[in-house]
């Protein structure tokens, strides 16, 4: 069913003082979290959203299941070219990277120490948007990302590194590969020859090719030349290194989480680092859930599908309702997921060889209040916190790190 005009036409003065009123409470990040709040910590998105809203989707969720069979619903298999990129729209609704780099830093103080932390790898890194803020603040930082999807790499080219200035792309590598299997992933580049003579990070002279055309298209590609996969480009080791937005939950099995593990560990500096992932759960996170975020130009959607609680799997996609355009981009992104618990992650770090595990955690609103509630400002000022135990909640979420 299409979103008729009367929906946002004749309610627009009365939403555009609830908006306003909305900006000025409410500043906070739209997290992949489902439930996620403000961190208490510099969290203010460089791409920053309008404001947000709670939304009763009593009628949209009818909407939902019709759209299949209306014109103006999209998948993103078939987006178009005047629509916002599903990229832009995660970044602006999921991600908040400041808050999670005020977090890392606290971190790496807390259990390293001696030293600034400058490199980072940024796993599972999409956009690397997370990346692309860690190295605007410092001229002396360096970042790492891996990611399996091409599509989010080359867009990062494109759109993110651009944004750092002149020394953007010396600074910063991007992998397109398997975490499972990183040293055979393959560096992403506007240009070989670039790639040889501007990354500062590589440090195989044996790898420098001279004599080659300069390119111009601007366009990241997969350098598909054997001599550019992890293997062969030597890199510093890393201070931290991230896996966020639940990505972990992507690998199913224990033995892959493990493996994962001991290659973040062996990525990290011989001086001693840490590697630090999120996960959520709560009652509400083994249950079929939808809830929704309103932004100014578009909304927000979390659809958790029925929980396995043999496998412990569900299925989460996002969907993106466009106001201007009248349309929605349903499963911009999906993913089969197996939600761990957190001894769980423990154990596996432990067994991968990491010296010591730190919990922090944070309630989360209630969803059924959250669905109910105009506006998010429960839980605002709740900060995460060290803990050794924590008592089941209706939703939390957690840092997890890991000091090697």
């Amino acid at each position: 069913m299409t979103v008729g005009v009367s929906l946002f036409g004749g309610e627009m003065g009365k939403r555009e003082k609830q908006k306003q009123r909305q900006e000025r409470r409410n500043r906070g990040r739209g997290s992949f979290s489902y439930l996620q709040e403000d961190q208490d910590i510099d969290d203010t998105p460089r791409i920053s959203p309008s404001g947000e809203e709670a939304v009763d989707d009593s009628n949209e969720e009818q909407e939902e299941d019709d759209a299949d069979d209306d014109e103006a619903t999209i998948n993103h298999e078939n987006q178009s070219h005047d629509m916002p990129s599903k990229f832009l729209l995660y970044q602006q609704s999921v991600q908040s990277p400041k808050g999670d780099i005020s977090y890392l830093q606290k971190f790496f103080l807390m259990y390293v120490g001696g030293r600034i932390a400058l490199h980072l790898q940024e796993d599972f890194c999409g956009t690397a948007f997370l990346s692309t803020e860690w190295l605007r603040s410092d001229s002396r930082r360096t970042a790492v990302g891996l990611d399996l999807d091409d599509e989010a790499l080359n867009w990062c080219m494109e759109n993110n590194i651009p944004s750092l200035g002149a020394d953007g792309f010396s600074r910063i590598s991007l992998f397109h590969g398997n975490v499972l299997q990183p040293l055979q992933s393959k560096l992403v580049n506007t240009d070989p020859q670039k790639l040889v003579s501007n990354i500062s990070l590589a440090q195989n002279e044996e790898n420098m090719q001279a004599g080659m055309p300069e390119s111009d298209d601007l366009t990241g590609s997969v350098v598909q030349d054997d001599t550019f996969t992890k293997t062969y480009i030597t890199l510093p080791g890393r201070d931290i290194v991230c896996a966020f937005n639940y990505s972990c939950c992507c690998l199913h099995k224990r033995a892959d989480l493990v493996l994962y593990f001991k290659h973040a560990r062996d990525a990290l500096s011989t001086k001693g680092g840490i590697f630090v992932m999120d996960l959520y759960g709560g009652t509400s996170s083994e249950d079929k859930l939808r809830l929704q975020r309103r932004f100014h130009n578009f909304t927000y959607v979390w659809e958790q599908a029925e929980f396995d609680i043999i496998q412990r799997k569900t299925r989460i996609s996002l969907h993106f309702h466009l106001k201007k355009e009248q349309r929605k981009l349903r499963h911009a992104f999906s993913y089969s997921w197996r939600l761990w618990t957190l001894p769980e992650i423990r154990d596996c770090l432990e067994e991968a060889g990491f010296r010591s595990v730190h919990f922090w955690v944070r309630d989360m609103p209630d969803s059924t209040e959250i669905m109910k509630t105009e506006g998010f400002g429960a839980g605002k000022n709740v900060k995460y916190e060290e803990a050794t135990t924590f008592q089941q909640q209706d939703s939390w979420n957690a840092y997890i790190v890991g000091v090697a």
